[in-house]
């Protein structure tokens, strides 16, 4: 069966996330002065070829671990879909 696998990746709430304090500052000086705080993370999309779902969410949490996160900064979540 095909899934798709949906990963967020985001900076950890405890960190600076400069992306977002940079976007942030961008739109206060446009005026948009109630968006409190900005945070930018990574939304990356797997198609996984798997047996079951949760085959396939065992797949994607070892991609994310080994590669699409650094655990020392970031946080992930991960949603599966079915094709």
């Amino acid at each position: 069966m095909m899934f798709t696998a949906e990963v967020k990746v985001m900076p950890l709430k405890e960190l600076l996330d400069p992306q977002g304090k940079a976007v942030s500052d961008g739109l206060k000086n446009l005026g948009l002065q109630n968006i409190i705080d900005v945070r930018i993370g990574k939304h990356i999309n797997l198609q996984i070829e798997a047996a079951t779902k949760d085959a396939a969410a065992s797949i994607a949490e070892e991609a994310a671990k080994k590669l699409l996160a650094n655990q020392v900064m970031e946080e992930y979540t991960i949603h599966i879909n079915t094709l």
